[in-house]
This record gives structure tokens, sequence and C-alpha cells, in this order.
């Protein structure tokens, strides 16, 4: 593959007051999004859901190799599979697999084996990740970065998602290679994660808690002054 083409990149500066107050705004949005265990049943949107999976197609990656495969599931007879299979796999992990830690960290959530969502949230996305591409000749060519790269897309996925009004939760029933093989993907995807995708049930009730103050996750490191007025 020969050297990408380039063109002059378009951005938009933005005076420093529209700035903060986009800050704001984004922090203010983000601050409302919460991890959902109850779904209703209500359809959803489906092109909202896929605009935001183009969102998050637009995330930068390793080489720009895109090593990401999202699959929508909606059919009610796979969300059926996926509950099940995702279930045997969370009982012997809460009942065999877990440490006392492990379990220790859970208990407050009030967690258990049992995942009713899987099949009452509308809509199912499955995140694979791609560590290797199937040319056309039959080769394999390595993909780089790729977990660092999923997680960024996951991440812009995650937001476009809350911002477009719609409730997630990231799920991994683990291990998850029930998945690929529900779904029948090529051998090269394996799940990265499995999010379900709803409104909120009417119900649904969250745990209350508190966000590390920005001072206990920040660090730092200021130009000294002597390196602000320097010429």
């Amino acid at each position: 593959m020969g050297p990408h083409r380039f063109q002059p990149l378009e951005f938009a500066r933005l005076p420093v007051d529209d700035m903060r107050e986009r800050a704001g705004r984004f922090l203010d949005t983000m601050r409302t999004r919460r991890s959902v265990r109850a779904f209703s049943s209500e359809p959803i949107p489906l092109d909202v859901v896929r605009r935001c999976i183009e969102a998050a197609c637009q995330a930068p990656s390793g080489a720009h190799k895109q090593p990401w495969t999202f699959a929508l599931v909606t059919s009610p007879e796979l969300k059926r599979r996926i509950r099940l299979a995702a279930e045997e796999e969370e009982r012997r992990t809460y009942g065999e697999r877990m440490s006392d830690e492990w379990r220790e960290a859970l208990a407050p959530l009030g967690t258990t084996w049992q995942k009713p969502f899987l099949e009452t949230a509308p809509a199912l996305i499955v995140m694979l990740r791609r560590d290797w591409e199937i040319l056309p000749d039959g080769r394999r060519r390595k993909n780089y970065y790729v977990q660092e790269s999923c997680g960024i897309a996951l991440g812009f996925l995650i937001a476009a998602l809350h911002h477009a009004g719609l409730a997630t939760l990231t799920h991994t029933p683990s291990p998850m290679g029930f998945l690929a093989r529900i779904l029948e993907r090529p051998p090269n995807e394996k799940a990265f994660m499995l999010l379900p995708v709803g409104y909120p049930a009417a119900d649904a009730e969250v745990p209350v808690l508190e966000r590390r103050p920005l001072a206990d996750s920040l660090v730092e490191y200021a130009a000294t002054t002597e390196t602000e007025t320097a010429p």
C-alpha cells in the first residue's frame, strides 16, 4: 500500500468563550450518563443507533486500520440465545471463577448472574475487535494497537448514544467467545464489548455514586513562569 494522499486540514478555531461553553455543556451531558440494567422493551429509532455507530467509526485507530466491527442485534431469537449463553458463563463466573475480592467489589451494586436486560433491551450492539485482516489472497495482515483503538471507538459510541438520548450498559460476560459463534462472525473477529441499548424502564433505579473530584484524577505539570515568559 502506498502513502496516503494528504490534504489541508479543515479546522474551525473557536473563540475561547465558545470553547468553555461547549466544554461545560458536554460535561453537564456526560454527568447524567449512567449504566442501566433495567430497560424498557419500547422500540427505539434504529437510524439514530446507526448514526451513533457511524460516529464511533470516526475514532482514530492505530495505523488507520479501523480494527472493529459493530454487530447491531434486534432479532428476538438472537437476543434470547445471547442471553442464555451469557447467563451460562456468568453463572460459572459468580459460582466458580470469582475471587472473594471480586465479589466484594461487586456486592454494593447488587449484580447477579441473571441478565434479563439482554432480552428486554430493544437492541444489542456487539463490538468485535479485529486483530488481523483476511486479505483477498487468503493471507493475514496484522492490525496494530487494536485494544487501544477499540477502546477509543467504544468511548465515542457510549458518548454518542447518551447524547442522542439512549441508555446503555457496558457488559462483558467472560469469556465472550460465544458471541462470535452465535453471530457467525469470521475467525479474525473477537467480542470486545456487549452493549444493550434502549430507553430505561419506567421504574429503573441506579446506585447513588460519587465521582472522584477532579483533583484526585488530574495531575498537571505546568510550565514555569520562566518558560511562560521566554521569547
